[in-house]
């Protein structure tokens, strides 16, 4: 990359962590039992942490566990094609799974990490996203819990990453394409 991007914030810290506290008491709501958070590596570390202090806090007590799947390898585009990276170790049967994830947009990850636990016998598996681009799917998924309703942006920040920068923005924000390497910055 040539020079230092700027980063123009799209979603501040103030705003998502109102819609993390909107959302928790939106799914105590939904009255889960024997919940186990899934949260979906790497993107969604910020989110799930957050979300997971708030559902604690509207009296929830959920046990936590990681998937790591990929559909992007090393790039900006999704290959496709999921592939689990590290599984879930917790046994889910009988269990509302609450699988957490940055973003919701094809639907490939989301889908095929849904279909897997609940093949494995959870009871219910909801799935909560940071943002979703629902002019971008490819399967057809909703979620059952959504932050925002992104803009078609590459976006990037509060977890998410370009060529593994820029995670550990508090905010999620677009990169300025101006004077940086084209290829670098298709749609995520």
């Amino acid at each position: 990359m040539t020079g230092t991007p700027r980063i123009r914030v799209l979603y501040d810290e103030q705003i998502i962590a109102k819609r993390i506290e909107e959302l928790a008491q939106e799914i105590v709501r939904s009255k889960p039992e024997n919940l186990l958070v899934v949260a979906v590596l790497k993107g969604s570390f910020m989110f799930a942490a957050d979300l997971i202090r708030a559902l604690h806090r509207v009296g929830l007590e959920p046990q936590v566990e990681f998937v790591h799947l990929s559909s992007y390898r090393d790039g900006t585009v999704s290959s496709g094609q999921v592939a689990i990276l590290r599984d879930v170790e917790s046994d889910v049967r009988g269990r509302d799974v609450l699988l957490v994830d940055d973003i919701l947009e094809s639907g490939r990850t989301v889908t095929f990490a849904k279909d897997l636990l609940m093949a494995r016998g959870a009871k219910r598996v909801s799935t909560a996203v940071l943002l979703e681009k629902p002019g971008k799917r490819a399967v057809n998924i909703d979620a059952d819990f959504v932050g925002f309703t992104c803009p078609d942006l590459f976006v990037v920040g509060y977890g998410m990453d370009v060529a593994h920068s820029y995670r550990q923005l508090p905010f999620v924000g677009v990169v300025d394409h101006a004077n940086q390497s084209p290829d670098l910055f298709d749609k995520k």
